[in-house]
């Protein structure tokens, strides 16, 4: 009888044993489909969210591309119709709301920046003075620039401080110049003397990709909508010059070369011949789109060639971009 309690009672135990295990291993399961939901569920706000964000920006580009349409309809209009504003396509910011939801923009005309494809022995020293103005030793700065000539002439001799094939088939991994136009401003990384850091800048210094393109028709420079360090490179012109163009231009477009003089006074002369006030071809867009209170949201960069009146193409565009403030 003693041994047949003993035996009822290991039973017990053992009985007892197996339903905490069944008990643990429930509670394992349903914690896992709770955490598999939660996952789920904030995946789904995620996307959510990437694609309203995304939406938004694509909402910005399609406002940008009206606006430059109108511009172009009324920009030399002595009255414009419903007494619209044209904006501006040197970066000045256009803002929209979409309920709670937004949209900021910005639109560059590539005649405010220098056109690595026009560029020739007779300019390049806007180049130049570029690369000096953002911190590269003039020595680094002459050989990038000579060097990015040889790079899109079809001849092999190389220019003082430029460089042919036989200084890239001398590298770890040789490849020989292009002997034709850049295709992207990213090209430049195959060019003597660049480096990532002077192509896309730091912390701390701005780089050569924000005031050079690839696109558009434009060789002279567009002082209405170019930014201050490109003004700032062209021959003979000072930091107080280039603000006095962009300060002036804030409250009406320069209207001729005239206006142009006007404000740049005896500086002009030097850089008469790099400056043009008429506007390219090729317009870049930068668009993000934030959700109600978001800080962070998605941004667009987009590069089109307006050809006619009702006709556009893009030439560039990227989703996700990273957009430099």
């Amino acid at each position: 009888m003693r041994e047949e309690r003993i035996f009822l009672h290991k039973e017990g135990g053992f009985a007892l044993i197996m339903v905490l295990w069944v008990i643990i291993i429930l509670m394992v399961i349903a914690m896992s489909f709770s955490l598999l939901a939660k996952t789920e569920t904030r995946a789904a706000l995620f996307f959510r969210d990437s694609l309203a964000e995304s939406l938004l920006a694509q909402a910005g580009l399609e406002r940008a591309l009206m606006e430059i349409y109108y511009r172009r309809a009324n920009l030399n209009k002595t009255i414009i119709p419903d007494s619209g504003e044209v904006s501006r396509v040197d970066g000045t910011i256009i803002e929209g709301n979409i309920g709670d939801d937004r949209y900021v923009v910005r639109v560059f005309n590539e005649a405010g920046r220098i056109n690595l494809n026009t560029l020739n022995d007779r300019n390049k020293i806007i180049l130049a003075n570029l690369l000096a103005n953002l911190g590269v030793p003039k020595e680094t700065a002459d050989t990038i620039v000579d060097s990015a000539l040889d790079w899109m002439d079809k001849d092999p001799l190389h220019r003082l401080n430029g460089a042919e094939d036989d200084y890239y088939q001398s590298l770890p991994n040789p490849y020989k110049t292009k002997n034709a136009p850049f295709d992207t401003v990213e090209e430049l990384l195959l060019v003597k003397g660049v480096t990532p850091d002077i192509l896309f800048g730091t912390k701390d210094r701005k780089g050569l990709i924000q005031f050079v393109t690839v696109y558009g028709d434009a060789s002279n420079i567009n002082v209405n909508v170019a930014p201050k360090e490109v003004i700032m490179a062209l021959p003979g012109v000072s930091e107080d010059a280039a603000w006095r163009i962009i300060d002036r231009r804030k409250d009406a477009e320069l209207k001729s070369l005239d206006d142009v003089r006007g404000v740049m006074g005896g500086q002009y002369s030097n850089a008469s011949s790099y400056i043009d006030i008429a506007e390219s071809i090729g317009y870049t867009i930068e668009s993000t789109g934030f959700r109600k209170g978001a800080k962070d949201g998605h941004s667009i960069r987009a590069t089109v060639f307006v050809k006619t009146d009702v006709a556009y193409e893009y030439a560039y565009y990227k989703t996700p971009a990273e957009i430099t403030k």
